[in-house]
């Protein structure tokens, strides 16, 4: 059984009057999109693993704050809005394994293989997809549906993830 990871496509990252706006991130926006409908349309679950800090979260030193839960710029961007049946991992670190329930949601799905999408490719993206591994998932990545700080970084996350962690990029 496969999921569909959508990681971090949050106003705070994708839209420009974001905190923390990846440049040129909304460009995968359409892309995460047709994975969310194939996904949906084939009985795949949706998971949305989503940064949901409190005011004074400790990654707010080492970034700006940013996607601090209950606000605009925490909330999905409306064109990939979660609906109802999906699911919404909320998460304070990079990645959506840590001090999360996503194993167990994983798990009691039967979920043996993820497919990933969103931002940051060598932040979120890339620390979920090694925690993912250390967990015996398979993983495949979708190239055109990730997207990085740089594309220099872009680039090599998706090196590491594929020849170190043995992620498939699709």
């Amino acid at each position: 059984m496969k999921a569909l990871l959508v990681i971090d496509m949050l106003r705070d990252f994708v839209e420009p009057d974001g905190a923390l706006y990846i440049k040129g991130s909304e460009k995968i926006v359409p892309a995460v999109k047709r994975e969310i409908e194939r996904a949906r349309s084939e009985g795949i679950p949706v998971i949305y693993i989503c940064d949901a800090h409190a005011p004074d979260d400790e990654e707010f030193r080492a970034w700006p704050p940013h996607c601090v839960r209950g606000t605009r710029g925490a909330e999905v961007v409306p064109e990939l809005a979660p609906v109802e049946g999906d699911v919404v991992v909320e998460k304070t670190r990079y990645s959506g394994f840590f001090r999360t329930d996503l194993e167990r949601i994983l798990k009691d799905k039967g979920i043996k293989t993820l497919r990933v999408t969103g931002v940051a490719t060598s932040i979120c993206v890339l620390y979920t997809v090694a925690d993912a591994r250390m967990r015996d998932f398979e993983v495949e990545v979708v190239k055109n549906a990730v997207w990085g700080l740089t594309e220099e970084d872009h680039n090599w996350a998706l090196r590491q993830m594929e020849h170190v962690l043995l992620a498939r990029i699709v």
